[in-house]
């Protein structure tokens, strides 16, 4: 029983450590690795050191008000406002495609 544990700890041994094993190159792929993913982060950045004119409003006793009104379920709906126009284009289309 012991012999078999020898075996199964030095077979993970070597498992584990054959990932180690480099041939001492860095691959060109390895030092552009997760690029696209930093890439995709900073386009989501707006501004990273925005600079405002004047400071935030709000005060506790709107956010009290807020927090009760969540407790009770009557949590007051959000202006509706339009960031796109759909609909809008000066697209024109020539019917159903057939000559």
């Amino acid at each position: 029983m012991n012999i078999d544990r020898r075996i199964i700890a030095g077979a993970v041994a070597l498992t584990l450590l054959s990932g180690c094993s480099t041939d001492g190159q860095q691959s060109i792929a390895s030092a552009s690795f997760g690029e696209a993913n930093r890439q995709t982060m900073m386009a989501q950045v707006i501004d990273p050191d925005p600079t405002y004119t004047e400071p935030a409003q709000g005060s506790g006793e709107q956010a009290a008000a807020a927090v009760e009104r969540y407790r009770k379920g009557a949590v007051k709906k959000p202006d509706r406002i339009r960031t796109t126009n759909i609909g809008a284009g000066g697209g024109s289309s020539s019917g159903s495609g057939s000559n």
